[in-house]
């Protein structure tokens, strides 16, 4: 399994923070948003690579970042300790997984190429032909991805995450979803006016290889570029996909306001 970290925006609601610099390596505490979450998949046996899909201005501090990360001086005390969740092991640190960064060219906000465009370069570009794991880069997770990925093997199909949203407001700007009672997606709509469920879907995501072919086809047919939840949205009306809820909550960085809360609670 390899996983694919979308990692290509502008994050233009940080302001002067990230006019030149990436939100995903922005610190909290000691460490980064991005190595948060990497320290957690490094603990997975499944996964054998993580590739980060950036944009051509931040490739280098991604290049930089990486070569860093996998030095074999690291420091223990870098490992990130996820709050009211198992805690990762200092020897994770021997078992970093590599990493391979991909510059999409593009250099502004106005010219991004898209999430699902970016997912779609980075299976090109590298030939992959295995299980996929793709993520988001600027939440900061309650739960460990091990989980998601032993729901995945136990369905045998491709995945997405759900948590119940109590909230009408906040189900009419995110992907919504339909569930039998064996959480099969039986349907899944991007920002609806009137939410059919209180299942949400955060932006993670797992795709079998054998869903590899939809995957790669799915903006020549018509599937929305933007957002990963568009990828989503195409899959589940092409083939058989299963949701699991999240064990534990998230905090999603996504502007100025939430980046300063996010330091207050986990530095």
């Amino acid at each position: 399994m390899k996983t694919i970290i979308i990692a290509a925006g502008y994050a233009t609601r940080l302001g002067e923070l990230t006019r030149n610099f990436p939100k995903p390596l922005l610190k909290i505490g000691s460490t980064t948003i991005l190595d948060r979450m990497l320290d957690d998949l490094d603990t997975i046996p499944e996964i054998d690579e993580h590739i980060v899909v950036t944009n051509h201005k931040f490739a280098p501090i991604f290049h930089d970042w990486a070569r860093e990360r996998q030095a074999p001086t690291a420091p223990c005390d870098s490992v990130a300790r996820q709050p009211q969740s198992p805690t990762v092991p200092c020897d994770s640190v021997a078992r970093r997984k590599p990493i391979t960064i991909i510059d999409d060219g593009t250099e502004t906000n106005e010219t991004r190429l898209g999430a699902v465009c970016d997912l779609l370069l980075a299976l090109d570009r590298l030939c992959i032909d295995d299980d996929i794991l793709v993520a988001a880069a600027d939440n900061i997770l309650y739960f460990r991805f091990q989980e998601f990925v032993d729901f995945a093997r136990q369905k045998q199909t491709s995945c997405i995450m759900c948590h119940e949203q109590p909230s009408i407001e906040k189900l009419q700007r995110t992907g919504v979803i339909v569930v039998d009672d064996q959480m099969r997606v039986l349907n899944m709509e991007e920002k609806p006016q009137q939410p059919k469920s209180h299942w949400a879907v955060p932006p993670f995501y797992i795709y079998l290889k054998h869903d590899l072919p939809l995957v790669r086809a799915s903006v020549a047919d018509g599937c929305g570029k933007d957002a990963p939840g568009n990828l989503a949205h195409y899959m589940v009306d092409r083939t058989t996909m299963h949701a699991w809820p999240m064990t534990a909550g998230r905090f999603d960085i996504g502007s100025l306001d939430t980046y300063r809360e996010a330091q207050r609670l986990f530095a």
